[in-house]
């Protein structure tokens, strides 16, 4: 059981695509990180002249706040969240629209006229009632 369980723990598909998915995460943060550091901060530095943040700091009662590193880490953030959601979420929203969703009038489920439940259009009997229900599909509620 031991070293069978555990094989069968490896090969599960989930697990090998959470896997892909991180190693391809890693990448992803790396090439961005780059880019920030590339090609982001030298325009800003441009702009504001001072092409390293992390040297900024200031003092309070004699204590010295490093706010660079921080002000780094929030651009990073920023770009990283600006990048997923208009180069995987937006697209992938549109292609998920365009081509998964079905049109409004065309479904394969209807309701029980006596649960209420979804339950497949040519079912004879509810899954959820075990009403006896007649081939017809249920005429949809009026509205008031």
């Amino acid at each position: 059981m031991g070293l069978k369980g555990f094989r069968d723990f490896i090969t599960r598909g989930n697990l090998v695509e959470l896997a892909v998915a991180f190693v391809i995460g890693l990448a992803f943060a790396a090439l961005l990180k780059a880019f920030i550091s590339d090609l982001i901060t030298p325009i800003l530095a441009a702009l504001g002249g001072n092409p390293n943040f992390s040297a900024l700091t200031f003092t309070i009662n004699n204590s010295n706040f490093f706010i660079g590193d921080f002000i780094d880490a929030l651009l990073t953030f920023l770009l990283t969240a600006a990048v997923i959601y208009y180069f995987v979420v937006l697209p992938y929203s549109q292609y998920r629209d365009r081509y998964l969703t079905k049109p409004a009038g065309d479904t394969d489920t209807r309701s029980c006229p006596f649960c209420v439940s979804d339950i497949p259009i040519t079912a004879t009997r509810c899954p959820f009632c075990t009403s006896q229900l007649s081939n017809a599909p249920a005429p949809a509620p009026a509205s008031e």
